[in-house]
């Protein structure tokens, strides 16, 4: 398994491997790597010849109050668990690297961001797709591999990819939960033994309003009533957003008659976890 530091490291092994035809996959993160980035790995490990991932706490993505300081980082910890994963490349770079003196441009894409975590993180998707293009130029990957746990960065990636013609499959991978049905996040880190114990309640709360569009509800109101009476009742948790839109446009929708995409996000304490689920028209979900 190879490390790479610089830009110039990373891209000259990418050029190596495409010289070769090889194909070439890569899994963006931030580190901390837990069992969802090793959902991805093997997802990617399936289909491509060699596999990339990229391990950078982007601090273009992070607003002036949010955790880029405290954000766990582990370098040695992720090192291993992607030597078992088949990993051929970390790209490990420094903010330096990524953006150097002088560094004007940002990549955004309208209307997929303005709702749902774009209205308390106003800059996070300029950041995010900014990192992502960049990777995308150095790595040049056939194909990138992301979580549907952050279902908005998805589909914004995706846009963004359609829109400037980028030639890289964008691959969506399931949720990872815990046994109670956390969704797995590197934030899970910050949450001491009480605050874990309230954090399932998100998922229980999708989890019924899932099962009543199951049974035949159709209303976004109704749905997003049993989702807030589900979360009051954890007094260690404070509601940022609850929403029902359009699994495709992240449209708000009133009534379920296709896909559609059941998100929150929620504060335990100072941490702000995000988690969702995918309903189609006919009421199931996944």
């Amino acid at each position: 398994m190879h490390t790479a530091h610089t830009v110039e490291e990373a891209r000259a092994l990418s050029q190596e491997w495409r010289a070769q035809r090889l194909r070439i996959g890569l899994v963006p993160t931030m580190g901390y790597l837990h069992e969802g980035h090793a959902s991805l790995m093997a997802a990617a490990r399936e289909g491509v010849d060699k596999l990339v991932v990229s391990i950078f706490v982007n601090p273009a993505q992070f607003g002036p109050t949010e955790d880029l300081d405290r954000y766990p980082r582990d370098f040695a910890r992720d090192s291993e668990l992607c030597s078992r994963m088949g990993v051929d490349l970390i790209f490990a770079p420094d903010a330096a690297a990524m953006y150097p003196a002088e560094f004007y441009t940002s990549v955004s894409v309208r209307g997929l961001t303005e709702g749902l975590c774009g209205k308390s993180r106003p800059i996070h998707f300029s950041g995010v797709c900014t990192v992502v293009c960049k990777l995308f130029n150095i790595i040049a990957p056939d194909a990138a591999y992301f979580g549907q746990k952050d279902a908005q960065q998805l589909a914004v990636i995706r846009q963004m990819v359609r829109d400037l013609n980028m030639q890289v499959a964008v691959v969506g991978c399931p949720i990872v939960r815990e046994s109670d049905g956390l969704a797995k996040s590197s934030r899970n880190a910050y949450l001491n033994a009480e605050e874990r114990a309230a954090a399932p309640a998100l998922f229980r709360a999708l989890r019924l309003a899932a099962d009543a569009a199951t049974q035949g509800a159709r209303d976004s109101d109704a749905l997003l009533s049993l989702i807030r009476g589900e979360l009051t009742k954890e007094p260690l948790l404070r509601v940022d957003y609850a929403e029902i839109v359009d699994a495709s446009s992240l449209r708000p929708v009133q009534r379920l008659a296709g896909p559609a995409l059941v998100a929150l996000a929620a504060f335990i304490g100072k941490t702000r976890l995000i988690d969702n689920i995918l309903i189609d028209g006919g009421g199931s979900a996944g």
